[in-house]
C-alpha cells in the first residue's frame, strides 16, 4: 500500500496530463524479496541510466546484509549466533543493530528485546504454547545477556537466541538509502516490509504520501500523511497473528511472554528507519499513553497509534490527513 501512494499515484497523475514519457525517464523501480518480506524502491533523477545503476547497487547492498542479518539464512550471523552461542569476527552489520537494539531495550525498560526468540518458538513451535513453556521462554530472555566483545559476541546462556525482525529491516532501509546518497540521489523511497524512507520529494515541490493501513481492514486507510526526509515504520498485530481475535500475535512483551492488550497498530516517525522499526515494536508492548510519553521525550520522533477498539492516540506533531 505505501509503494501503490508512493509511485502509482505519480504515475497516474502523470498519465492524466500527458506526462508520463517523461516522467518514465526520471523514475526508475525495483523490487526483491530478501530478509523474508519484499523490498521496494523508487529513484527520482534526470539521468535515467545513473539512477538504474544506483537502484540496482542499492539492491545488492540490501541482499548483502541479508547474509549478516536475516534468521532465514543458515549461515546468516544471526542463525549461527542462534545455533552455537556466539559468533566469531562478527558483521560491522550485526554489531550496529546490536548496539542500537540495546539502547532502545534500555529506553523501554525491557519492553523491546531481541532475546526474546525463545519465546516466539513456542508460539511457532507444533506443540502447544501453555503458560508454563511461555514461563519456561521468558527465564531465557535478557537483553544483557547478548555480550559484545570486539567483533565477537555471545549469548550469556544456552538456549537463548535473538530475533531482528523488530529492527533489521529498518536498518537494511537505512543502508540503502545511504548507497543511493552517496551516488548524488535524494528524492528516493525505500521500503522494505511497511518500514521505510522518503527522502528528498517524489516530484518538485511534491512530498511523499504514505498510507497507514487500517488495521482491521487491508483495502482501507487509516489515515494519510506527507512526508519529506523522514524515516517511517508500522507495527501491527494483523501482521503475525497467533489467535484469531487477534489478541496474541508476533510482538510479545519481552517480561511476560504475552501479547500487549491495547494496540492494533503503531506507525512511529524516526530520524532513521532502524530507530522507527524498534519504536513502532517498542511502543506497540508499552501502549498509548506510555508510548505517547516516551515519543514526546525523544527528538525527531512522533507516533500514531490505533487502538484494538480503532481508537486513534497521537503525539504532538504528527499531522494526518
Amino acid at each position: 500500500m505505501l509503494r501503490i501512494l508512493a509511485v502509482g499515484g505519480a504515475g497516474a497523475a502523470a498519465w492524466k496530463l500527458g506526462l508520463f514519457d517523461r516522467l518514465r525517464t526520471r523514475l526508475v523501480t525495483r523490487s526483491r524479496t530478501l530478509m523474508g518480506t519484499g523490498i521496494h524502491l523508487t529513484v527520482v533523477g534526470d539521468d535515467f541510466e545513473a539512477a538504474e545503476a544506483a537502484a540496482d547497487a542499492t539492491l545488492d547492498r540490501m541482499a548483502a546484509l541479508e547474509a549478516a542479518l536475516s534468521r532465514y539464512r543458515p549461515d546468516s550471523d544471526v542463525s549461527r549466533l542462534n545455533l552455537s552461542g556466539h559468533v566469531e569476527t562478527a558483521s560491522d552489520a550485526l554489531l550496529d543493530v546490536l548496539r542500537l537494539a540495546g539502547r532502545i531495550s534500555e529506553l523501554g525498560d525491557g519492553a523491546f528485546d531481541v532475546t526474546v526468540q525463545p519465546v516466539l518458538d513456542v508460539y511457532r513451535g507444533a506443540s502447544r504454547s501453555d503458560a508454563a513453556s511461555i514461563e519456561q521462554a521468558v527465564e531465557l530472555v535478557d537483553h544483557r545477556g547478548v555480550r559484545i566483545a570486539g567483533k565477537n559476541v555471545s549469548l550469556a546462556r544456552p538456549g537463548m537466541a535473538i530475533t531482528l525482525d523488530g529492527i533489521g529491516k529498518g536498518y537494511v532501509v537505512d543502508r540503502g538509502v545511504d548507497v543511493l546518497r552517496e551516488r548524488g540521489f535524494h528524492d528516493v523511497f525505500v521500503e522494505a516490509g511497511g518500514d521505510l524512507v522518503a527522502s528528498g520529494e517524489k516530484s518538485a515541490g511534491v512530498p511523499w504520501r504514505i498510507g497507514i493501513r487500517n488495521p482491521r481492514s487491508g483495502t482501507v486507510l487509516q489515515a494519510r500523511f506527507d512526508a519529506r526526509d523522514r524515516a517511517v515504520a508500522t507495527s501491527g498485530d494483523y501482521m503475525q497473528p497467533f489467535t484469531a481475535d487477534y489478541a496474541q500475535h508476533h510482538i510479545l512483551d519481552p517480561r511476560s511472554g504475552f501479547s500487549s492488550p491495547e494496540l492494533a497498530s503503531s506507525t512511529v516517525l524516526a530520524p532513521d528507519a532502524a530507530t522507527a522499526d524498534a519504536l513502532a515494536t517498542l511502543t506497540m508492548v508499552l501502549g498509548p499513553r506510555r508510548g505517547r510519553e516516551l515519543l514526546e521525550e525523544l527528538p525527531g520522533c512522533s507516533g500514531y497509534f490505533v487502538s484494538k477498539d480503532l481508537q486513534v492516540t497521537r503525539t504532538t506533531g504528527f499531522e494526518v490527513s
